[in-house]
C-alpha cells in the first residue's frame, strides 16, 4: 500500500514565503533604527571626548583653543589641530610641529605666512607640500553615519603635495544673525571657537550649559569644505571649514545658496547648500557639546533659538529643556 508524501502545496508555499518576506519587511526599519542609535550614541561619545579635551586644554592654557589660530608657526590650524596632545594624539601633534617649524622656505621675498600654511603652496610654481597631518583622519572627528569622513583625499588641488582628511564636527563661531565678518574682527563673534579666539570659561557669561560650543555639520558635497586640521573657510575666519556660526547669510550668499538654508535644518549629502548650517545624518536632529562638557541631542525644533544657544555672552532668557 502506497502512503502519500507529506508536501506543501504551491499556495502554502507561497503563503509561507510571503510571510517571510512580511516578517523580513518588519525586521530590517528595525535594524536600521538600531544601528542608527548605535551611530548617533558612538557621534555623542566622540563629542564628550572632546569636551573633555577642550577642558584639559583650558586647565593648561587658561583659555580654550582659537577656532582658528594665526600665529607662527601655526597658520590656519583649527581648535582640534591645536589640541592634539590633549586627546592621545601627541605622535600626530609632533609631526604637524617639527614640520611647522623646519619647512624649508623657499618663498623668494613672499609673504612669509604664505610659508607655514598647512595646505602648502598649490597655487606656486613650483607647488610645496602640505603639512603631513593634513591628510591624516582621526576617528575622534568622525561621525561614524557619515561614511565620507572616512575618506582621504589625495591631489595638489585638495592641498598642496598631500592629503586632506575631514570632519562632521564644528566649532561654534557665533550666534550673531547677519554679521559674520570674523575674519581680522574678533569682536564680530559672540560664540566660543572663532578666528583668534582665546575664550576663557569665564567668557561665557550666559552659563557653560547653557552654550553650546561644537555642533555637527557633514563635510560639504564637493569636499573643499570640513577639513579637520586647518581650514580658511570661505572667507579666511575658517568658517564652513572648522567652525560655523547660527546664521550664515553671507556665507550662504557667496555660494549662490538662497537664505532659506541658513538656520538649523536637516540637509542632505548631494546638496552643496547645505553646507552652510549645522545638521547631521542622524534622524530629527544633532548632537551638540556645551561648554560645560555635557553633550545634547538636538531636534531641529532648536532653531528658533540657535541664536541664543550659540552665544556666550548675550544674557538671553530661554529653557533648553523646552526644545
Amino acid at each position: 500500500m502506497h502512503r502519500a508524501r507529506g508536501g506543501f502545496t504551491l499556495i502554502e508555499l507561497l503563503v509561507v514565503i510571503a510571510i517571510i518576506g512580511t516578517l523580513i519587511g518588519l525586521l530590517l526599519p528595525a535594524v536600521q533604527k538600531v544601528r542608527d542609535a548605535a551611530a548617533r550614541i558612538k557621534c555623542a561619545n566622540n563629542l564628550k571626548q572632546m569636551g573633555l579635551a577642550l577642558h584639559n586644554y583650558h586647565d593648561v592654557n587658561g583659555h580654550f583653543p582659537d577656532g582658528v589660530a594665526y600665529q607662527y608657526p601655526y597658520y590656519y590650524w583649527s581648535w582640534m589641530a591645536q589640541m592634539m596632545p590633549f586627546y592621545e594624539q601627541d605622535n600626530l601633534w609632533k609631526q604637524a610641529d617639527t614640520w611647522a617649524r623646519t619647512t624649508p622656505d623657499t618663498w623668494n621675498g613672499q609673504n612669509p605666512a604664505y610659508h607655514w600654511w598647512p595646505w602648502g603652496g598649490f597655487w606656486l610654481n613650483p607647488m610645496t607640500p602640505a603639512n603631513p597631518v593634513l591628510g591624516m583622519p582621526v576617528k575622534t572627528w568622525i561621525c561614524p553615519s557619515d561614511g565620507r569622513e572616512e575618506l582621504i583625499i589625495t591631489g595638489p588641488q585638495w592641498g598642496g603635495l598631500g592629503n586632506v582628511a575631514f570632519t562632521g564636527y564644528l566649532g561654534v563661531a557665533s550666534g550673531a544673525e547677519g554679521n559674520e565678518n570674523y575674519y581680522g574682527n574678533r569682536n564680530a563673534a559672540n560664540g566660543t571657537l572663532f578666528w583668534r579666539s582665546h575664550t576663557r570659561i569665564a567668557d561665557i557669561t550666559d552659563g557653560t550649559s547653557n552654550t553650546a560650543i561644537v555642533g555637527e555639520r557633514p563635510p560639504s558635497t564637493d569636499l573643499y569644505y570640513g577639513w579637520w586640521f586647518a581650514g580658511a573657510g570661505w572667507d579666511g575666519s575658517g568658517e564652513g571649514d572648522v567652525v560655523l556660526g547660527a546664521r550664515g547669510y553671507q556665507y550662504a550668499a557667496a555660494l549662490g545658496c538662497p537664505s532659506s538654508y541658513v538656520g538649523f535644518q536637516s540637509g542632505r549629502f548631494n546638496n552643496p547648500c547645505d553646507q552652510v548650517h549645522f545638521w547631521s545624518p542622524h534622524d530629527g536632529g544633532a548632537n551638540f557639546l556645551r561648554g560645560d562638557a555635557s553633550v545634547r541631542f538636538c531636534t531641529y525644533a532648536i532653531n528658533q533659538i540657535l541664536p541664543q544657544f550659540f552665544t556666550r555672552n548675550g544674557n538671553e532668557v530661554f529653557n533648553i529643556d523646552n526644545f
